[in-house]
């Protein structure tokens, strides 16, 4: 099995930037790529971005700029820096985990409130 723990959350004034952890343990072998989810008040659950196992990156259209994954495969650990951060990024944002032969692992999730 796989858990996920996330960091980095918190309240910051638009235009700010936040830099968010995700930290994998467990059979870390079977993990196919690591991402990001976000869900605001009263939105779907939507992919904010992701990264392969073999480093290849993928970005939710409205994010593509303003926000960069990347990880450190010695810490096990994937991060999600978002920058130019808008009142509307406000939301729980759930890194995911796709493992092979299983559902998708989930962490428990990390609020981001923007201000205006």
């Amino acid at each position: 099995q796989v858990q996920l723990a996330e960091s980095g959350g918190g309240l910051v004034q638009a235009g700010g930037s936040l830099r968010l952890s995700c930290a994998a343990s467990g059979s870390i072998f079977s993990i196919n790529a690591m991402g990001w989810y976000r869900q605001g008040p009263g939105k779907q659950r939507e992919l904010v971005a992701a990264i392969t196992r073999g480093g290849v990156r993928n970005y939710a259209d409205s994010m593509q700029g303003r926000f960069t994954i990347s990880r450190d495969k010695a810490k096990n650990t994937v991060y999600l820096q978002m920058f130019s951060l808008k009142p509307e990024d406000t939301a729980v944002y759930l890194c995911y985990a796709e493992v092979s032969g299983r559902a998708t692992t989930w962490g428990q999730g990390t609020q981001v409130t923007v201000s205006s």
